[in-house]
């Protein structure tokens, strides 16, 4: 396994770890709890933006713009149906 492969199951790891602390968050009637939960989400957030932009400098995460042609014809499609 190669340094991108375990970075990328991290992200994976981390975006997956993010739900579950919502979840339990937006369910929790015990104060406590939900305050536990909402600082354990903020740490897995953090912990993504810097899994994020460390993957975005080895250029293992790339973003690219969309044509904007490609948007028009999409929504055009989406209208069409």
């Amino acid at each position: 396994m190669n340094d991108q492969l375990l970075m990328e199951n991290y992200l994976l790891v981390l975006k997956s770890t993010v739900e579950v602390y919502v979840h339990g968050t937006l369910e929790s009637s015990n104060p406590d709890v939900r305050d536990t939960l909402k600082l354990g989400l903020d740490e897995i957030i953090k912990h993504q933006a810097r899994t994020y932009d460390e993957m975005t400098n080895y250029g293992w995460y790339t973003i690219s713009n969309i044509d904007l042609k490609k948007i028009k014809q999409t929504l055009n499609s989406i209208k069409s149906n």
